[in-house]
């Protein structure tokens, strides 16, 4: 059950063409969001005012949104993402609109927010004087065609699934702090506000960083913030990596439409060696997995899926993409058998934490890679890049992929999916 509360109601009249991503139209839609926020002078708490408009793309009157709190997986008791006066059900809160909202029609709702970095070394958490505010900020829920997806945050990998908006953000403090995020800062013309167009979130973290910064062969500007105990070589080892794997992937699946990349170093976390946001990682130093988390900026960043119902599309292609890259080819990889398909949900992962790294990520990437000997390299490659093109910033499902494949074969991969645990 989802505690109800009274947000303020902005209500517009604007009217959009309702966009339809793999045959599954997707509400609310075109949502944009506009925050303020002020920091702690130690950068620990960010409290302020968030307003999300959005679209009923739907062919139906929307009553009500959802809104999701991630930051709140692993502390429901502490909260560490407040709004308004009720938490909701920690992760989820209902927002019932002033009245349904008729479809086309746009509207917006604004709503005060807290959030509080936990002490823990977590991509939402505290490493001494470090902050870090991965899925901090409250996202709008996603209804398609199988209803409202309010699913929860197994512990393990990624559980989110949003449409691709835009941010306006203004971050402001008083303490000495330098503030890394997720899109392009405008600098004082618009004071400090920073932008980020077609993203799925927005992460920032806050500390005395050291900043370097530099520009690939591409004309991608690559940002990296280092934590004090970060040696300078696995700085540059982290941004030349960066860089080649930005202008590679770009070229085989679409050129990276953020113009800035920012990778945020630390030595101290243990939860995770690598966390993707839009334009934004999170990354342990040193031997951090950068080509893989540069990786997860096309697959799932740009081409998005609800990756709590299909975790592999998003793990087995950022893999197989980090094996493109370093010209692994992964020869006679498939297993004789696997305990499940690769298909399987969160749901099932969370109960076989043991095989998920393998099965997702590994057989996942190989199946992939079978999937190239099968129809060709050249046809692989062709197919990819349609492939992104045709669900750039929106949303895919395993059966866009798999539809997607057999228009670039010349042979029909019943068989092929039915071997490879795809059904």
């Amino acid at each position: 059950m989802h505690r109800v509360f009274m947000l303020l109601l902005l209500a517009s009249i604007s009217l959009f063409a309702a966009p339809v991503d793999g045959g599954v139209a997707r509400v609310p839609d075109l949502p944009s969001y506009d925050v303020e926020l002020s920091g702690s002078a130690d950068g620990t708490t960010w409290s302020g005012r968030v307003t999300v408009a959005f679209t009923n793309t739907s062919d139906e009157p929307l009553p009500e949104i959802y809104l999701r709190l991630w930051g709140n997986v692993h502390d429901c008791k502490a909260v560490v993402v407040r709004i308004g006066e009720s938490t909701g059900d920690c992760t989820v809160v209902k927002v019932p609109l002033a009245e349904p909202l008729a479809p086309g029609k746009r509207t917006s709702v604004a709503f005060d927010a807290t959030m509080t970095a936990p002490n823990r070394l977590d991509r939402f958490g505290r490493s001494g004087t470090y902050s870090f505010f991965g899925n901090a900020l409250p996202v709008l829920a996603v209804r398609d065609n199988t209803g409202w997806h309010l699913e929860p945050d197994v512990g393990i990998g990624e559980s989110f699934y949003t449409v691709a908006a835009d941010f306006r953000v203004r971050l402001t403090h008083t303490g000495n702090l330098v503030v890394p995020a997720t899109g392009v800062t405008t600098g004082v013309t618009t004071d400090g506000v920073t932008i980020a167009k077609q993203v799925r979130d927005f992460a920032w973290a806050a500390g005395p960083f050291t900043m370097s910064e530099a520009t690939s062969p591409g004309g991608t500007k690559i940002r990296t913030w280092a934590t004090s105990t970060v040696a300078l070589a696995a700085v540059v080892d982290a941004r030349t990596k960066a860089m080649t794997a930005l202008d590679d992937f770009g070229r085989r699946f679409g050129a990276y439409p953020y113009g800035e990349f920012d990778l945020v170093l630390n030595d101290r976390w243990t939860k995770f060696s690598g966390m993707e946001y839009p334009g934004f990682v999170l990354l342990i130093s040193p031997a951090s997995p950068v080509v893989h988390e540069v990786a997860h900026q096309w697959w799932y960043g740009i081409i998005g899926n609800n990756e709590y119902a299909d975790p592999w599309l998003d793990e087995a292609f950022a893999t197989y993409a980090t094996d493109l890259h370093e010209g692994n080819h992964r020869p006679a990889c498939w297993p004789r058998s696997l305990p499940t398909a690769i298909t399987s949900p969160m749901s099932y992962w969370q109960a076989h934490q043991a095989s998920y790294g393998a099965v997702v990520y590994t057989y996942g990437a190989c199946m992939l890679h079978d999937l190239e000997r099968l129809i060709g390299t050249p046809a692989m490659a062709g197919l990819l890049t349609t492939y992104a093109k045709a669900h750039w910033h929106g949303v895919s499902t395993p059966a866009d992929f798999k539809a997607a494949a057999q228009a670039a074969s010349g042979t029909d991969l019943t068989s092929f999916w039915r071997s490879h645990a795809m059904g």
